[in-house]
Parts: C-alpha cells; sequence; structure tokens
C-alpha cells in the first residue's frame, strides 16, 4: 500500500475507471442509436444548402439549388444525410460513375463534430460503393483545411501526391 492510501483505494480507483469507461460506452451508443444515416430526397435541399453554409468550407459552383438537384435527380443514394434528433448534422457526397468513387462535401455541424458522424457518413459512403462495385474512393479536401485533413487521414485517406486537380468552368 502507498504512503497515504487507504485500504481498498486501488480497487476503488479501477471501479471508478471502469464506471467512466461504462458511462463513456453509454453515451457513445445513445449517440450512434440517435444518430440516422439516409440518402437525402429532394425535400432535403434546402436544409442541405443552409447546412453547408455553416458546416462545409469553401463554395463550389455547383452549390446551389439546381446543381443539388441535378445531382438527387441523377443519383438518389449519392447525397448521404446524418441526422440526430431530427436536425441535420452531417452531409456527403457519395458520387460514383461507374468507374470511380468521388467524395465531396464531408461536412459535419459545429456543434456536433468530434462524435463519430463523419465516420458514420464515410462508412455509409464506401458500403455504397463497394455495392455498386467501386474498388478505391478518392476525396476532396481543401489544401489550408487541417481539420478535414486530420479527419481524412483518420479515416485511412492520405493525399495522392503525384496528381493534381485541374478544373475548368463549364458555365457561366
Amino acid at each position: 500500500m502507498g504512503d497515504g492510501e487507504a485500504p481498498g483505494g486501488r480497487r476503488r480507483v479501477v471501479r471508478m475507471l471502469e464506471w467512466a469507461v461504462w458511462c463513456g460506452r453509454a453515451w457513445w451508443d445513445r449517440l450512434m442509436s440517435e444518430l440516422r444515416v439516409r440518402a437525402a430526397t429532394a425535400r432535403d435541399l434546402d436544409a442541405v444548402l443552409a447546412f453547408w453554409k455553416i458546416a462545409a468550407e469553401g463554395t463550389s459552383i455547383s452549390d446551389d439549388r439546381d446543381g443539388v438537384e441535378r445531382l438527387v435527380a441523377r443519383d438518389a443514394g449519392a447525397l448521404i444525410l446524418a441526422e440526430s434528433g431530427g436536425e441535420l448534422t452531417g452531409t456527403v457526397i457519395a458520387g460514383f460513375d461507374g468507374w470511380r468513387c468521388h467524395l465531396y462535401r464531408l461536412a459535419v455541424h459545429p456543434d456536433h463534430r468530434r462524435r463519430g458522424i463523419a465516420s458514420a457518413l464515410l462508412t455509409a459512403a464506401e458500403d455504397r460503393f463497394v455495392r455498386l462495385g467501386g474498388r478505391r474512393a478518392d476525396a476532396m479536401v481543401l489544401q489550408d483545411n487541417g481539420t478535414a485533413q486530420h479527419a481524412w487521414t483518420a479515416a485511412g485517406y492520405a493525399p495522392e501526391e503525384r496528381w493534381r486537380r485541374w478544373v475548368k468552368p463549364l458555365a457561366p
């Protein structure tokens, strides 16, 4: 027994740690049981566009009602949403062109980050890709977004340094 340690003190600490782990697990289980991941519908589009203004980094030429409407009409399962308590908490676009799997707009509401929502969205996206026959996924990640780069790295993604994205706007 250490200096000043009461009998059974070590057991009490172990029980307290077990309780803390159990509480953490219960919190995680409760969060995941409340999380609903689903494909977006046309009814969700205005909420998604408003959500991206709060939660997503950067803007895109396609961040308008027409662009997102075309996405959902062309590929109904591509825009994946996460909801908790009826509130939109995250999005990802999981586009598959029959050859490559592309991930865009992984966004989690700032008040809900670091709770496994991005992981749940990526799992849904990757499962979708596998069902469609995809073999490798790539993600569009802003170079200056360190938080996003950390999240993508934690999910098992890595930068592909040999390639650079080239773009050309097709419409004014």
